[in-house]
Parts: C-alpha cells; sequence; structure tokens
C-alpha cells in the first residue's frame, strides 16, 4: 500500500498507522481485511475522517462502526489505535520467538528419529542376540507345540457338504440362491440352536464361489463372531468389529506413531470379510448401538475413522494412516446373521435391510440319521435302536452328537483288556449312562396311540423355534340341578385359554344344541403349561364335546386353529414349528386352520394335513366314531 507525504501533521500521524499496520500484518492481508471490514472506500478518501474510521474497523474488526470522527476526535482515536498496534506488534514478536523455538524442537526431534531409524536398520543387520533366559522360554514353546491331542469331536463330525446338513433342504436351497446371485443379499438366519445355520453358511459360500454369476472369488473370506461377546466402545479404541483407533497416549499404538503423536486406526472384522461373508451368531444378542454403527457400514460399504489427534496437515502421518482416516478401510461383504430369538426381538432397520430364512426343528428322523452318519465318521457300530434312543433326548443336531460321543467314550472304556482291533460297539446301556450322568430328560413325554380316548386331545403350541403337542383333557357329569353347572379349569393354562372355553360353551351349544349350563366340567392342561394365545380353541372344543357326547377321540390326530362363536376355525401362527411338534410326538393326522393351507406343504413332514374352515368339518378328523378320511 503507497502512502502520500503531507505537511499535515494529521495525514502524517494517519500514514504512520497504517504503515505500522502494514508491518504487522503485511500490505496483502492489510487490503483483504479492509475488504471484509468494508473499509477500502474510505483508505482511499482524502479525508481524515474517514481514513481514521477505516482504521476503527480494521483494527477493532468491527464493520458496523459508522461514526466518521471530526479533526478534533482524531487525536485521541490515533493514541488508541496506536496502542492496538503496539499490542499487535507485541505479540507478533512474542510468536515470532515461540515459532523459532518450536522449529527448533521439530529439528532436534527430526535428528533423534533419523538416529533411531538408522539405529534400527543397524541393529536389523546385526544377527539376533538370544539370552540363555530367552533361549530357555523358547524351547519350552517349542516343546509344548509338539504335544498335540487329537482334533475335538464336534470338529471330526461337522458337516463336511451340504449333503450332510440335515433337515433343511428348503433353507440350503434358499441360501444358496440367495449367495449365488449376480446381486447377493444380506441375510438373518432365524431357528432353534444346533440345527446346522452356521454350518449350512459356510459350506454354501463354498458353493456359491464355484457358481459362474456369484460375484465371490476363490479367496473369498468366511469371517465368523459371536454378537453376544461384542460390545460398542465409544472410545472407538477396542473394537474388533468395526475397526478402532489406537491414539498416542494408547498402550497399543506403535512406538513410531506415539513418538510422533500420530493415531493408528485399525480395521475390524467388518474389513477382513471384505470380499466375502461376515456371519454374526447370535446376532439377536449385539449391542443395539453396535447394531446402528454396522448398519452405516453396510450403507457405506467402508469403515470410517476418527481421533481428535489425527492432523491432515502433518507431514510425520505414513500415508496409509492418511489414506484409512479419509478414504476409510474397504468392508464390501455380504452379511450373515444368525439368531435363535424370534424375528419380533431383532432390530426392525437391520431387519429391513436383509432376506429372512427360518430353519426348520429337527424331527427323530433327522435325529437318526445325524447320528449314523457320525458314527460311520467314528468307525462305531451302533446297537439297534440306539439311534432312535437318543433321539428320544434332544431335537438339536448337535447335542445328539455330544450324547453319541459320550456314549462313545463309555464304549472306548468298555472295550478297554478286549481286542483293541475290534470296531466300537455303541449300545442302548451306553446311552442310558450318559442320559443318567448328565441328568438328561426325554425330550418328547406325550406320545400318540392308535387306541381312541373320551374327553382327550392333542392341541399344538409353540415357544420360540420349537413346537410341541399339549394334552387338553376333559370330563363331564350332569348338574345336580339342571342350570347350574359350574366348569372348573386351571389357571395357569392362562387367560386366553379360558376365554376359549366360553367360546367353545356357545359353539357347542349352537352344534348339539346341549347347554353347557347342564353339566359339571372340569378342563385340565396336563401339565399346567400356559396357553398365551386362542389357538387352542380347537381342541377345547372337541374335548368338551367328547366328554359331553361320550364320544372317542383319535390319539394319532392333533389339532390348531383359533374357534369363533360361529363354529368357525380362525387361522393361528406358528404352523411350521406345531407340525415339527406333531411329528415329533407320533401324530399321524394334522388339522389346520383353511386360512394356514399355504403355510406348510401337503403331506408336510409326512403328515396327513387336513385344512379346515369349520368346527363340524374338523371333528370329521378327530372323532373316531365318524368315518370321514
Amino acid at each position: 500500500m503507497e502512502y502520500r507525504e503531507s505537511d499535515n501533521p494529521l495525514d502524517r500521524e494517519i500514514d504512520a498507522l497504517y504503515s505500522m499496520l502494514s508491518d504487522v500484518i503485511g500490505p496483502d492481508k492489510l487490503v483483504i481485511k479492509a475488504g471484509k471490514m468494508d473499509a477500502l472506500k474510505f483508505m482511499r478518501s482524502p479525508r481524515h475522517g474517514e481514513r481514521v474510521l477505516a482504521l476503527q474497523r480494521i483494527i477493532m474488526e468491527n464493520p458496523t462502526i459508522e461514526h466518521i470522527p471530526t479533526d478534533s476526535e482524531i487525536p485521541k482515536l490515533i493514541s488508541v489505535l496506536s496502542e492496538h498496534v503496539a499490542d499487535m506488534m507485541a505479540r507478533r514478536t512474542l510468536e515470532d520467538k515461540i515459532e523459532k523455538k518450536i522449529s527448533e524442537k521439530l529439528e532436534e526431534n527430526h535428528q533423534e528419529y533419523v538416529k533411531d531409524i538408522r539405529m534400527q536398520i543397524l541393529d536389523e543387520e546385526k544377527a539376533p542376540v538370544e539370552t540363555p533366559q530367552a533361549a530357555k522360554k523358547r524351547e519350552k514353546l517349542e516343546a509344548m507345540d509338539k504335544v498335540k491331542l487329537t482334533q475335538s469331536v464336534m470338529e471330526l463330525l461337522r458337516p463336511q457338504s451340504m449333503d450332510e446338513v440335515v433337515g433343511q433342504e428348503r433353507a440350503v436351497h434358499s441360501l444358496l440362491a440367495k449367495l449365488s446371485s449376480p446381486y447377493p443379499q444380506h441375510l438373518l438366519l432365524y431357528g432353534p440352536p444346533g440345527v446346522g445355520k452356521t454350518t449350512a453358511a459356510r459350506l454354501v459360500l463354498e458353493a456359491a464361489k464355484k457358481v459362474k454369476e456369484s460375484p465371490f472369488g476363490e479367496e473369498a473370506p468366511f469371517v465368523e463372531t459371536d454378537g453376544a461377546t461384542l460390545r460398542w466402545d465409544p472410545r472407538d479404541m477396542t473394537n474388533p468389529l468395526l475397526g478402532s483407533v489406537h491414539d498416542p497416549i494408547y498402550q497399543g499404538a506403535r512406538k513410531d506413531l506415539a513418538d510422533n503423536g500420530v493415531p493408528e486406526p485399525k480395521p475390524g472384522l467388518v474389513s477382513d470379510a471384505h470380499g466375502g461373508v461376515l456371519f454374526i451368531d447370535e446376532i439377536g444378542e449385539m449391542d443395539p448401538m453396535l447394531q446402528n454403527k454396522l448398519l452405516k457400514v453396510l450403507e457405506d460399504k467402508r469403515a470410517f475413522f476418527e481421533s481428535t489427534y489425527y492432523d491432515p496437515t502433518d507431514e510425520k502421518v505414513p500415508p496409509y494412516v492418511k489414506k484409512l482416516f479419509e478414504d476409510g478401510a474397504p468392508a464390501d461383504f455380504v452379511l450373515i446373521g444368525a439368531t435363535t430369538r424370534d424375528a419380533r426381538d431383532i432390530s426392525p432397520a437391520l431387519r429391513s435391510r436383509c432376506a429372512e430364512i427360518y430353519f426348520e426343528p429337527l424331527t427323530p428322523a433327522h435325529i437318526v440319521k445325524i447320528i449314523e452318519t457320525a458314527a460311520k465318521k467314528l468307525s462305531a457300530e451302533l446297537e439297534e435302536g440306539t439311534a432312535q434312543l437318543i433321539s428320544e433326548y434332544t431335537i438339536e443336531g448337535r447335542k445328539a452328537i455330544n450324547i453319541l460321543a459320550d456314549a462313545y467314550s463309555f464304549a472306548i472304556e468298555r472295550r478297554r483288556g478286549g481286542a483293541e482291533d475290534e470296531p466300537v460297539f455303541i449300545k442302548k446301556d451306553d446311552i442310558y449312562a450318559v442320559v443318567q450322568v448328565s441328568r438328561l430328560n426325554q425330550f418328547v413325554t406325550k406320545k400318540a396311540s392308535d387306541r381312541a380316548e373320551v374327553g382327550h386331545i392333542f392341541g399344538l403350541g409353540v415357544a420360540g423355534y420349537i413346537g410341541s403337542v399339549i394334552e387338553i383333557e376333559a370330563v363331564a357329569f350332569p348338574a345336580r340341578e339342571a342350570g347350574k353347572g359350574k366348569v372348573r379349569f386351571n389357571e395357569t393354562a392362562g387367560s386366553m385359554a379360558k376365554d376359549s372355553v366360553f367360546n367353545a360353551a356357545s359353539v357347542m351349544r349352537r352344534i348339539t344344541g346341549k347347554d353347557l349350563a347342564d353339566y359339571d366340567v372340569h378342563i385340565n392342561v396336563v401339565g399346567g403349561g400356559n396357553i398365551d394365545g386362542p389357538s387352542a380353541g380347537t381342541a377345547i372344543l372337541a374335548a368338551i364335546v367328547s366328554a359331553v357326547e361320550n364320544r372317542p377321540i383319535r390319539q394319532d390326530v392333533a389339532v390348531t386353529g383359533e374357534i369363533s362363536l360361529y363354529g368357525r376355525v380362525r387361522p393361528v401362527g406358528g404352523v411350521n414349528e406345531k407340525a415339527y411338534g406333531a411329528k415329533q410326538a407320533g401324530i399321524k393326522t394334522l388339522v389346520i386352520p383353511k386360512e394356514n393351507e399355504k403355510d406348510i406343504g401337503e403331506n408336510h413332514l409326512g403328515l396327513d394335513v387336513h385344512a379346515v374352515e369349520t368346527a363340524e368339518e374338523a371333528f370329521s378328523y378327530i372323532f373316531a366314531d365318524d368315518k370321514t378320511e
């Protein structure tokens, strides 16, 4: 900026103040600052007051000052503004001193860093020197490495091909179709424990790699973790799923980065699974905050890192650290989550991003097949009926394998002292020994039979993904006084079941013309189980009608369905699971609501399935004295 010479003392003072200000902040910055403060037009004015107004706006950094000082006010203002400029000059001098010290310190640190690197290179060139103590520890580790136990029985007996995943044909087919697509979907797998969800996912990925249209390469990873062990760390310092940042003050940071104050990002499992599958078992147990963070990664297909220590202008930041902070870590994978929880317990946001596949409970026939396959892998022989016996104590494939492995150990123990080269022979007594020592109970205590009974029927219930039969029995006697009969019902069955009793009374009167009030009736849910829904309505109606009219009920039939006041059989939930419960109990015929007909296939699990709309239609399959088939 140019200043004109003048004989006027006021002009010289104003020009001197402009010159000092220019020295402090620089001519270019002075012009820029004047522009921001809307003072440029006043700086070039020939009037003293306007030039001083410009100085006020620039020095005070206040563009709203409007008063143009008079010549009499200017000397006092110049004095005040001079003090401000003097403060700025003093501050600038101090900053220059500090900058100089910082530069000297950086140079000193740089020299030390170069020295450390030089020493590190020299150390690497030297042959490693091992102390006697270190050598002793190394030798102990090497000796420990030579001790090998046999592989675990679960590892040995784990299915090695999709043909060995028993009872999940529909689920496996759906899983393969969704992963082999050119546009694979994120998946949620529902089902009871021990039915092969993890194994199926692992095997299906291997199969998908061989499909031409599949995007998975030969090296696509299968990264497995347990959602129950994953927790959200608000500090972002320990997060194995999403990755973490080791700040310079954190103990885990690399020494060279910590010494230079550089934070170090550590990619997590989402990056390990890049290009493959991230399998999270028990995903329903994951921390809700961590689930939300995972959803962000699924959308971005990258994991991003943050740290207050990261300075993008710091030249000491390695390029890979800068790239991780600025671009994030790649995380393009397919998520497969497995859970034993109900779908209602899973985050709606997570469910909306995933296709859902249900794995089926295992029937006794499935357990038998699993046991027989496992026995062959163990090179063991089974006494006749052994596999069937195991199937009575569990519906989980994993648990069945554990029972077999325990029995195998008993068989080995029994064989000692005999011919060691003979095959291991597992007897029923070995299974009973396992049952006793493990305090196992039979999974199914209610069994179907070919003998009809009055007042006894099998209803169906479901808890989680496990269906089971519910024994309902009723007895009826003529009331001592007509119209004053009493109805008793066990309270533990729940209010919904009690409502079904009253509905059944109205339907019975409409169908048979008999009033339940003329009878003393006692309805009982055997075992005192709680029925928290209306699905036992049709079964309760049949039991009451059977007791009142002395009509025998088939004991190889199970029925589910809500009953309306007009005798219509209304739809219910969990029909698939209930069918498995019926099969487990040896039921041959299943009666379901017409509106549930599409929920299960014809002859599902080998059951004779009948879909009905009315109570009378259901009775035709329930009562033994009705010949309708």
